[in-house]
């Protein structure tokens, strides 16, 4: 159902930098660049990520509530991916573990605060 999700930016070239680290562990690569934009994922034909900065010109910002999370195969590679984030200066919103049965999932903030978790389900 979902296309993909943008988050704002005051740092392109920084953002891009970053999440090329983040998604490469997840196979992630660049698909589209844009004069105010980067979009990652694994095809054009499955759900991306992108960062952008504002079309009004107006500062970049978190959205109060606003969460991505990004699925992964494994237990194990939610911890090494929680791990990446922080090494890459991310902080601990909620280390890995399992949030209900059948749920396992690590949470961090970016350098820029934007919310994310990387998730097992089953």
């Amino acid at each position: 159902m979902i296309g993909y999700v943008t988050l704002g930016t005051a740092d392109l070239k920084k953002s891009g930098e970053f999440f090329d680290k983040l998604l490469a562990p997840l196979g992630a690569k660049r698909l589209m660049e844009l004069p105010r934009g980067i979009f990652w994922g694994t095809a054009l034909n499955a759900p991306f990520l992108g960062v952008m900065t504002p079309n009004d010109g107006n500062p970049a910002g978190c959205g109060n509530g606003t969460m991505v999370a990004l699925a992964v195969p494994s237990r194990e590679k939610a911890d090494e991916m929680y791990q990446n984030a922080l090494a890459l200066g991310c902080t601990c919103e909620g280390k890995p573990g399992e949030r209900m049965p059948n749920f396992y999932a690590a949470y961090f903030r970016t350098p820029e605060g934007h919310k994310m978790n990387v998730f097992k389900m089953g």
